[in-house]
């Protein structure tokens, strides 16, 4: 939960969006001020039990007394990969937008019913030579889709 994710929730949420921003980092006493030290702590976690949460925070989310019923989900790096992930597990989400963060496996495409608005950095290499059997798994499942390359 670095301060640029705390600026795009509060941007969302004055845009009228009810907006949860979780921190991953939250059971090792939060984000620890700059990204190297996050992602040195982000290690330490376990990886299934961090995707557990995000999962809640949906659940969470959409049985606020507020909520309409839809929620999506936005990430950036490797709430990207939330993103995806979360495309993946939850049958009814509104909508999936990852900025970069790793693909589903082709083989999990087909779970996908949410609508993608994809970002992908121009130079991401580790990121997009994932995209082409991904975009492919996406085509072939009939999946709702928007691309964005993002020239960095």
């Amino acid at each position: 939960m670095n301060p640029h994710i705390e600026d795009i929730a509060r941007r969302a949420a004055l845009a009228g969006f009810i907006t949860l921003a979780p921190d991953a980092l939250s059971p090792l006493g939060g984000y620890p001020g700059n990204d190297d030290a996050g992602r040195e702590l982000q290690s330490k976690r376990d990886r299934k039990e961090m995707q557990e949460d995000f999962i809640a925070a949906y659940t969470y989310l959409k049985a606020h007394k507020d909520c309409n019923g839809k929620v999506g989900v936005v990430g950036f790096c490797y709430g990207g990969g939330i993103a995806n992930m979360m495309a993946v597990r939850i049958p009814d989400l509104a909508a999936s937008v990852p900025f970069y963060g790793g693909q589903p496996t082709v083989e999990e495409v087909p779970q996908i019913k949410a609508p993608l608005l994809l970002h992908y950095a121009g130079l991401d290499t580790r990121i997009n030579d994932g995209w082409p059997a991904y975009e492919a798994a996406l085509k072939e499942n009939k999946k709702s889709i928007l691309r964005i390359y993002i020239p960095m």
